[in-house]
């Protein structure tokens, strides 16, 4: 059998209605350890570089390398992982994808949050990335917390 992957939208670009910076951020999902060689050849070939978990153990970054050109992946800003299905970071980005996607208060209450931050850094994305993690983090784990208490946990992707 060929390798088994799901793909999913995550982050402020995957809420409707949520305000987000124009970036996609992308999770590979695969079951096995030994599916992850497989799917970083796959992306080399297609001109992506490994970089690695970048402090966050089970989430392994690809970035476009610039040396393979293509006309989609070039002009659309994107953060690419992969994930095994049972990696904690995956489950955050996807409960609190859920979450916000069901709960218009949340995702309204996160909005603002995020605004608020983003004047705070007046355009400085290095600020922005520390104060978010300051500020919003406490929000992004109790949401996490709720949305864990009524999750029955994550399955292998099924192959069809």
């Amino acid at each position: 059998m060929g390798l088994c992957i799901s793909i999913e939208h995550v982050g402020s670009t995957a809420v409707p209605a949520l305000a987000a910076k124009p970036i996609i951020d992308i999770d590979i999902i695969y079951n096995e350890v030994s599916d992850f060689e497989q799917i970083k050849k796959s992306l080399e070939a297609i001109g992506y570089d490994h970089n690695g978990d970048q402090g966050i153990v089970g989430r392994e970054v690809f970035k476009r390398t610039g040396q393979q050109k293509d006309a989609v992946l070039d002009r659309i800003t994107h953060h690419l992982y992969a994930c095994q299905y049972n990696c904690p970071e995956l489950h955050r980005h996807l409960l609190f994808r859920d979450y916000l996607r069901k709960n218009k208060e949340a995702r309204n209450y996160y909005q603002q949050l995020k605004y608020e931050i983003a004047e705070e850094a007046n355009q400085d994305k290095k600020v922005y990335a520390s104060l978010k993690e300051l500020k919003a983090n406490s929000f992004i784990n109790y949401i996490i917390t709720l949305s864990k208490a009524a999750h029955c946990g994550f399955d292998k992707v099924k192959c069809k």
